[in-house]
């Protein structure tokens, strides 16, 4: 089968490994870029071996692109996602969705009118290390899981970010930052959210960048929250801008005869450990599937070959607006005092195959 043929938009500083990545998968090939800045564009476009750079209505009226690579920033994500719909492309997207869940349901609902195809990031969830600790769980060797956890704790990113602005942004912070990476991750392990509650706060009004010039911080910057799983499971994320230093662990998944490590799911690899009943301490256990080097843009080729073989992409809108809905919820549980139900549910995505190429 010939390569689904996408089109970049948005040729900002994640775009560089997307465009490494997207050299080497047979399910697609990128074929244009385009940016508000054209010396952006043109940058990628040699840098990366990109046929040609065009404004960003000369790629969405191209007939030859069907998938939209939508790399903007999260406050245009919605925007350009909506028009690409409109031109019959099909979009997949950095994370989150959109920013508020009115943008995401409106991007749902235009591109089912449509019968076009939305996904996007994170795809960390099919690396190596998150899909071998899928296996394990779902091979019994923990048992039936009864809790999670999951944390994210730094100072923050305006001291090694080039423009860190955004991040401090609605739209930022470390939920919807960092937050989309573990709880896709939970998800994809335990399958929907129910409930959640959560406690919030903004510690620092300000951030100063090595340059000494000031950001004014408009979202919390801790954000604590507990989960309601629909298997009966209970979780526990926080995400934090406001930690000098920890020692917490990433991730790990509690059963009832053991204990799952899940390594850090803003990467694909990583070590997997379980302690299982009985036993003194956690053992390693060798990852059973591919994919552990920075293989962002992987959930692409994924969706590029899902739709030349007609069957479901795993980083889809689904899960992409799950997760969305549960960030919100945390900040409307803290400002309103009470649990907050999840309406929407997800079909876990399927496991890679052990030896899955794109």
């Amino acid at each position: 089968m010939k390569p689904i043929k996408a089109g970049l938009i948005g040729c900002g500083f994640i775009s560089s490994i997307y465009l490494e990545n997207c050299r080497n998968f047979q399910s697609m090939d990128i074929v244009a870029c385009a940016d508000l800045n054209r010396e952006n564009a043109e940058r990628q476009a040699r840098d990366f071996d990109i046929p040609r750079t065009c404004s960003v209505d000369e790629l969405l009226a191209d007939p030859e692109i069907d998938i939209v690579l939508n790399l903007t920033i999260p406050a245009a994500h919605a925007e350009i996602s909506l028009k690409a719909i409109e031109a019959g492309k099909h979009v997949y997207m950095e994370k989150p969705l959109s920013i508020s869940l009115k943008d995401g349901r409106a991007v749902l609902d235009a591109a089912a009118e449509k019968g076009v195809r939305v996904g996007g990031a994170p795809d960390t969830f099919l690396g190596g290390g998150i899909q071998t600790a899928l296996k394990l769980i779902e091979d019994g060797w923990i048992g039936r899981p009864v809790a999670a956890t999951a944390f994210f704790m730094s100072r923050g990113v305006e001291k090694w970010h080039p423009n860190p602005d955004f991040y401090y942004q609605p739209g930022g912070g470390p939920m919807f930052d960092m937050g989309p990476y573990y709880l896709t991750t939970l998800v994809s392990l335990l399958g929907s959210v129910k409930r959640v509650t959560g406690s919030v706060q903004t510690s620092f009004d300000v951030r100063t960048t090595p340059e000494g010039r000031s950001i004014p911080v408009e979202v919390p910057t801790h954000i604590t929250g507990s989960l309601d799983f629909e298997n009966g499971a209970v979780g526990t994320v926080i995400t934090s801008f406001d930690s000098v230093g920890n020692n917490l662990p990433r991730m790990e998944i509690h059963g009832e005869t053991g204990t799952l490590s899940v390594p850090d799911p803003n990467h694909f690899g990583g070590e997997v450990l379980v302690k299982k009943l009985g036993r003194k301490q956690f053992e390693n256990v060798p990852l059973t599937h591919g994919w552990t080097d920075n293989s962002r843009g992987i959930g692409l080729a994924d969706m590029a070959e899902a739709l030349l073989e007609k069957r479901p992409h795993r980083a889809n809108d689904q899960l992409q607006y799950h997760v969305l809905e549960i960030m919100h919820a945390f900040h409307t549980a803290s400002e309103e005092n009470k649990h907050i139900t999840i309406n929407s549910r997800i079909e876990k995505p399927a496991a890679l195959a052990m030896q899955q190429i794109f």
